[in-house]
């Protein structure tokens, strides 16, 4: 099962607003809501996300069993 518990995190530490990367057109609002709900996205996603972030893959998406 995927988790982007690190994701908020990140966020935290950084002082930003998962709103930010709506406003900033990382994500939609509906891919938002799936990572809400810890739902797969794009895998391009990450990549905008880390990208936007200045962070790597670990500090946005865990892969739990």
């Amino acid at each position: 099962m995927l988790s982007y518990e690190p994701l908020w995190k990140t966020l935290i530490d950084k002082h930003m607003k998962k709103s930010e990367l709506v406003s900033n057109k990382i994500i939609s609002t509906a891919t938002l809501a799936k990572l809400g709900k810890n739902q797969p996205v794009n895998s391009s996603i990450y990549e905008r996300i880390c990208k936007f972030l200045d962070c790597d893959i670990k500090d946005i998406v865990q892969y739990t069993k």
